[in-house]
């Protein structure tokens, strides 16, 4: 017996019930008045339909989360939710969709709101005293030596901020200046927190806020000094952009964000801290709810990324 194995990756009825002790663990509640008595289920309804008794209105734990309006099977949307959260480098949409058997359209919309669920809605900020918040910049996008004819694409800007042993988070930034990053840093940062960066300028003008910053010179080729060092902010970006090239092949700007919540996601709710798939699964089923996501809202275009 595996993972894939449970009742929920193969009964709708049983997907509805593990999803319901996840979204409701107090029980049942109507997520448009918000009432929490005379719930009572529909005989002879679809799976996991309950009807409130104060606004007469009928619902399902999919209402107000990111799996209203979807047709696809609930039991499905686990099965795919699981493969994005277990993969370290990421599921294509074009895989989701040979796995499932659907539409392209279908699978790339899914896979999309689930990045949604995967986001943070309202972070706090990183690191405090005595811990230690590293911040480096990488672009992504295309190399001129893979372009025999064709123009090189404009590479893309992120930012990161990764808590040694402990979260992730990064940014799809316009520039990388000083006015871009130091806003960014300053919100997302504890003033008591060591900051470690390399030798760019932009860092020095905003070092003075925190309560050490240290400095590595990478240009003399020097990578480690005592603790100071941004290894693993730069293990982070290797693991963002082998996943990119090597499963997406490519991102739009327009969804660069929704990617690297996925990235941020899975490298923040590791193994290492203790994470291991099925909680992280868990977590991000927790996090669908008022993340309501259309098509529409989401561009409107399939052309997210180009994976075979």
């Amino acid at each position: 017996m595996s993972i894939l194995s449970a009742p929920y990756f193969h009964d709708e009825a049983a997907a509805h019930a593990m999803l319901e002790e996840i979204v409701w663990p107090h029980g049942a509640a109507c997520p448009r008045c918000g009432g929490l008595d005379r719930i009572t289920t529909v005989k002879g309804g679809r799976v996991g339909l309950y009807r409130c008794g104060p606004c007469k209105r009928q619902f399902t734990v999919k209402v107000g989360t990111v799996f209203e309006s979807s047709h696809v099977p609930l039991n499905q949307w686990l099965q795919v939710v699981y493969l994005m959260v277990s993969s370290k480098k990421g599921v294509s949409s074009h895989q989701v969709m040979r796995t499932l058997d659907c539409q392209y359209k279908t699978a790339w919309f899914m896979t999309h709101r689930i990045r949604e669920a995967m986001r943070v809605a309202h972070p706090t900020p990183m690191g405090g005293r005595g811990m230690t918040v590293e911040g480096d910049e990488t672009y992504i996008g295309p190399k001129a030596k893979n372009r025999a004819y064709k123009p090189v694409g404009e590479k893309q800007s992120v930012m990161a901020l990764v808590e040694r042993g402990g979260a992730v988070r990064s940014f799809h930034v316009a520039n990388v200046t000083a006015n871009t990053l130091q806003p960014i840093i300053g919100k997302h940062v504890y003033r008591d927190t060591r900051f470690q960066s390399d030798e760019s300028a932009i860092y020095t003008g905003i070092g003075w806020n925190f309560a050490y910053h240290g400095t590595v010179n990478h240009s003399a080729k020097e990578y480690v000094r005592g603790d100071d060092y941004t290894n693993t902010i730069e293990g982070y970006f290797s693991i963002v952009k082998r996943g990119i090239y090597g499963i997406y092949q490519h991102v739009s700007e327009a969804h660069l964000h929704r990617y690297l919540a996925e990235y941020d996601f899975r490298y923040t709710n590791r193994v290492a801290r203790g994470v291991d798939d099925e909680a992280r699964m868990r977590k991000a089923l927790a996090g669908i709810v008022g993340k309501r996501l259309t098509y529409r809202s989401v561009g409107g275009s399939g052309a997210a990324e180009n994976a075979s």
